[in-house]
């Protein structure tokens, strides 16, 4: 699987040359869609070809998804997948949209973190009030949205909501020696963020806390006057926007669930509220010693030199989790895009050399993994 839809591109103004005309400088293509994910695209489809002309046959059969809504949240993609699981038949799944580790480092990823995102909308009077006139006498809507909000963590950084932590996959003696294996530098990761100190979830390392450590967070919040100078209101309404990144085992529906209802509880009885769902998805994880990732690892050092990684991004693909829940395969993430390509971002560019080595490995990957149906 690969998707070959992209991000918009503004500010086009800051782009180097036009984004959709891939221009090869210094080693590195830039170009909209060179790391995310078109690149990919192109390296499976070298990769079939390469086979094809050397040998007339592929070592294993291969169906391709290729997708154009990934960027737009895949709306269709399950409802396809579901009306075609016979067509999709499979021993596992291939997702090539990810990126090596920082420093250009080959890696594999193995886990992927789901997501719940909505939005509060909280409401007083039906119009803003005089603050002089009414203050002291009804809630105030921005007052209660910060309530809420601060009742959902605590200050050491765990969830506050009951049963958030309660199906969280442990890490394994082998999944906490892969993140020590990583090349980590704490301080110049924070001097490079521009923050005095990190924050987080206590007894677990910053890696850890990114990779496989749920979170709720808070993306937006506003409400009243936000002008210039002064206008002294009681709000008749205030927003946040939230959401939570998941981890293994983690369900998003479930836990979506059970922050509404610690709303409903923590929530004042002084001003009415309402959540609008804007989307979720589910999480990944693929065992490191997951044989047709470990047939990737091979394929990868073969290539590449070095042994990969192993790494869990913070971030999600949901199409990961449909490929599991709807058609019952395990994911191996193999993808080759630079760590810092600037994806979604002006000046988006792959490094030339991931692209050709990578075509050279997605070839030795299916010869290893013929291998594994032989054996």
């Amino acid at each position: 699987y690969c998707h070959y839809d992209v991000q918009p591109v503004d500010p086009v103004d800051l782009w180097e040359s036009p984004p959709f005309v891939p221009v090869v400088k210094d080693g590195q293509m830039l170009a909209r869609g060179a790391s995310d994910c078109k690149c990919h695209v192109s390296m499976h489809a070298r990769a079939i070809e390469a086979l094809m002309r050397t040998r007339g046959s592929l070592p294993v059969n291969l169906r391709l998804v290729i997708e154009g809504e990934e960027e737009s949240s895949s709306l269709h993609l399950d409802a396809w997948l579901t009306a075609n699981r016979d067509r999709l038949k499979a021993d596992f799944a291939v997702i090539s949209d990810t990126s090596f580790f920082e420093g250009n480092l080959p890696a594999l990823t193995v886990a992927l973190r789901g997501l719940i995102y909505f939005q509060l909308d909280v409401t007083g009077s039906d119009v803003d009030l005089h603050s002089g006139v009414y203050g002291g006498a009804v809630d105030n809507p921005a007052n209660a949205v910060c309530q809420i909000v601060a009742a959902l963590k605590g200050p050491d950084g765990r969830v506050n909501v009951p049963g958030f932590y309660d199906d969280v996959a442990p890490l394994t003696a082998l999944d906490k020696q892969a993140f020590a294996d990583l090349p980590f530098d704490e301080n110049a990761y924070m001097e490079s963020l521009g923050v005095p100190a990190l924050f987080g979830e206590p007894g677990f390392t910053t890696l850890e806390r990114v990779g496989a450590r749920p979170t709720l967070d808070v993306d937006g919040i506003w409400g009243g006057f936000e002008g210039e100078g002064p206008k002294t209101i009681i709000p008749a309404h205030a927003h946040a926007k939230i959401s939570c990144r998941l981890v293994a085992n983690q369900d998003a529906e479930k836990i979506f669930q059970l922050v509404a209802d610690y709303i409903a509880r923590v929530a004042p009885k002084t001003v009415r509220y309402s959540i609008q769902r804007l989307g979720d998805g589910n999480p990944s994880l693929t065992p490191i010693d997951n044989p047709a990732a470990q047939a990737a690892a091979r394929a990868i050092e073969a290539t590449f030199g070095a042994p990969p990684l192993y790494i869990r991004e913070g971030g999600s693909v949901p199409v990961c989790a449909s490929f599991e829940s709807i058609l019952g395969l395990s994911t191996v993430l193999l993808g080759f895009a630079p760590a810092d390509g600037r994806f979604h971002a002006p000046n988006e560019w792959m490094w030339m050399s991931n692209y050709e080595t990578g075509i050279r490995t997605i070839a030795k990957y299916w010869d290893e993994v013929s291998k594994l149906e032989t054996t």
